[in-house]
């Protein structure tokens, strides 16, 4: 796969400078409806997540409710940023696809929601990350025993939501979350190894990022349409759907975990520098046929070399100026565009989905707010 690196089409990204905009389109986006729709997907999926969770043996129950932000480290009440919802709220829109109400959605709101939070939790012990949504990481409070051990138990509790239901409906979204949790850790298992390679091609950066972020995106906007008694055939272009926004979704992260804002992500200035991530503007940029591609290849050869404990006293000048030279590359905006490639290819597949116009409308305005969030 080659690299366009050509600057003619420059989105509205900033020019470098950490704090500054970095999403890669500018749509109109109906602020009220998705906050009304963020909203949804937590007030209806919160309070059979928090019954889950109550399931669990003490202390994992406190753990959890941690990570979720419903505590804080003493065990007091708190109201932490518990993420941002998307894939509860697609939960429920997917029902509605399906011409059923949006509470037929809701096992699966929170079955994949637990889901993402058992990857989140393990992700967070492997890739040695500190923080997330400004707050210190489970691992980094109650040990990394109990990271691996919250995160087992919300795995399993999220196939016992489904199959509790005891229809063969939810046998059948059970059979696609288990695939799309298969297909998550497949990416998190390649974006490790990748750490420790030279070279990526962009399309194995892209196939990665199509298991880790996209399988679960896809499967939370088709299981409630699942459960509801849709088709196959239907199931599967919402999945289209899902797969490509978040392909769209992972992208815009990748900008984020270099470029973003850490008082808007609540992580660590670089974040991906730091760690070494071969995300997709590091991977387009090194693929490109340009001076600074080639200063930036021998660079981070250097840097494979090094101790984790040699990256870690790099100083915030040398990893600003390997940002310089991704985005002089041309890596950050071939990424831009890339998020917006894929928005579009979301957009289509739902042309082929017979729903309600309004839900339609609201399965655009999310796609669209994904690809300008700036956490």
């Amino acid at each position: 796969m080659t690299t366009s690196t050509s600057t003619s089409a420059r989105t509205s990204t900033s020019t470098g400078n950490r704090g500054e905009t970095v999403h890669p389109a500018s749509p109109a986006i109906d602020t009220e409806s998705v906050t009304a729709l963020l909203e949804r997907g937590r007030r209806l999926a919160t309070p059979v997540l928090r019954a889950a969770v109550d399931r669990l043996a003490s202390p994992m129950d406190t753990v959890a409710a941690y990570h979720f932000g419903w505590i804080d480290a003493a065990g007091r009440p708190s109201d932490g940023d518990g993420g941002k919802a998307v894939r509860p709220a697609l939960a429920l829109l997917s029902a509605q696809a399906a011409g059923q109400p949006p509470e037929v959605g809701v096992p699966g709101a929170v079955a994949v929601e637990l889901v993402h939070n058992f990857s989140l939790l393990h992700d967070d012990l492997m890739d040695g990350d500190e923080q997330r949504r400004h707050r210190d990481t489970v691992w980094k409070v109650h040990g990394p025993a109990q990271a691996i051990l919250v995160g087992d138990a919300l795995f399993a509790l999220a196939n016992e939501i489904l199959l509790e239901l005891g229809t063969v409906e939810a046998g059948r979204a059970t059979r696609r979350l288990t695939v799309a949790t298969r297909k998550l850790i497949d990416g998190q298992a390649q974006d490790i190894s990748y750490e420790h390679r030279e070279r990526v091609t962009v399309q194995e950066c892209l196939e990665m990022e199509g298991n880790k972020t996209g399988a679960l995106l896809a499967c939370a906007v088709s299981i409630g349409a699942v459960l509801g008694g849709a088709d196959d055939r239907t199931a599967d272009t919402l999945e289209r759907y899902g797969y490509h926004l978040g392909l769209a979704f992972q992208a815009v992260d990748d900008l984020l975990g270099i470029w973003g804002d850490p008082e808007a992500t609540g992580k660590q200035t670089w974040s991906d520098l730091r760690q070494r991530k071969k995300s997709l503007p590091v991977v387009a940029a090194l693929a490109a046929d340009n001076p600074a591609a080639e200063r930036l290849a021998g660079i981070l050869a250097a840097d494979a070399k090094k101790s984790e404990d040699e990256i870690a006293d790099f100083t915030e000048e040398e990893f600003a100026s390997r940002a310089a030279l991704i985005e002089e590359a041309g890596g950050r905006e071939w990424t831009s565009q890339e998020a917006r490639r894929q928005h579009a290819t979301a957009i289509a597949a739902l042309d082929e989905v017979d729903m309600p116009a309004p839900v339609r409308a609201q399965l655009v305005a999310l796609a669209d707010f994904v690809v300008v969030r700036e956490r």
